[in-house]
């Protein structure tokens, strides 16, 4: 009997010293993707190809990093794209706004390797260059974030309450220390965020725990959580728990589900709903506020 109690208790003990040395030798790999399996690092099509309006813009993070961003302006005749810059050809004429897009240290013809410090330095960045700028309304500045972008822009919002107006957050988890769980599903008792239960043993080795749950009750702009309920990375499960969280601190938060979305195609699958929603929550808590900020708000769904 006690053989068998020593031998699971090894079991156990390797379990965890496996777990262990994976997340030291390969969180990184599992929670940044610069280079998606079968391209290159280069960009495969840029905005100019495809007829787009824009501006390359150069940046220097506060550590040095120099990094990369297209700044795509409203233009009425745009035209056919592919990859993530259809979404940003229909988000400009669907919306009427313009779109910076940042590529994080590492990412696209950015230098430096990616790291939750490091990457925090880099939105923050983008956001003072856009303050910057005189050719637009720096006063109706929304963050919208997908998945990781999502744990990024949360971050961004507590910290430039006066900058950012709104934050839109998209399929996004409430922390890498639950999705640790959900990617390896054998560490889940040794290893997860706030909400999570077990020793939490491994916890420590994790270097970029982007707890998006511990910040996003800070966050005091009006945010429109958009839930995929078909995401096949991120439980959905983590959006109600975010938008939970956020409602017992902010009367300016809506919660929006699309029954057939999937992590990357919910602005796809949901349609002219999806761009409606976006629509109206910026017309109505971001163009509306900037005129008259005394105006109120409850917490809901939109339609």
């Amino acid at each position: 009997m006690v053989s068998y109690v020593n031998a699971l208790l090894y079991g156990v003990g390797g379990i965890v010293m496996a777990g262990m040395a994976l997340l030291v030798a390969f969180q990184e790999r599992l929670v940044y993707v610069p280079v998606l399996p079968g391209l290159t690092k280069s960009y495969p099509i840029t905005p100019a190809r495809l007829r787009l309006l824009y501006e390359d813009v150069w940046l220097r993070s506060s550590d040095g990093v120099k990094l990369h961003a297209w700044f795509i302006k409203l233009l009425p005749d745009c035209r056919d794209i592919s990859h993530r810059l259809e979404m940003v050809r229909i988000m400009i004429q669907k919306l009427q706004c313009n779109v910076f897009m940042l590529s994080y240290r590492g990412y696209g013809a950015s230098d430096g390797s990616p790291s939750q410090h490091g990457i925090t330095k880099d939105a923050q960045a983008a956001l003072d260059h856009l303050m910057q700028r005189t050719d637009i309304d720096t006063s109706q500045i929304v963050v919208f974030g997908r998945s990781l972008g999502g744990a990024v822009g949360t971050v961004l919002a507590k910290n430039n309450p006066d900058k950012v107006s709104a934050l839109i957050l998209e399929n996004t988890f409430t922390s890498i220390l639950d999705m640790a769980g959900v990617l390896l599903p054998f560490l889940k008792l040794f290893i997860g965020g706030s909400t999570g239960k077990g020793p939490k043993i491994l916890n420590c080795v994790v270097r970029s725990p982007w707890s998006t749950i511990d910040v996003i009750g800070q966050v005091k702009q009006p945010i429109l959580f958009i839930s995929g309920l078909q995401d096949e990375m991120v439980p959905p499960i983590h959006m109600k728990m975010l938008y939970a969280k956020a409602a017992t601190h902010n009367k300016h938060c809506f919660f929006v589900e699309f029954p057939t979305g999937m992590h990357m195609d919910t602005w796809l699958t949901g349609g002219d709903r999806y761009w409606r929603t976006v629509r109206e929550f910026m017309e109505q808590r971001v163009i509306e506020n900037t005129h008259d900020e005394s105006n109120s708000s409850t917490n809901g769904n939109l339609s």
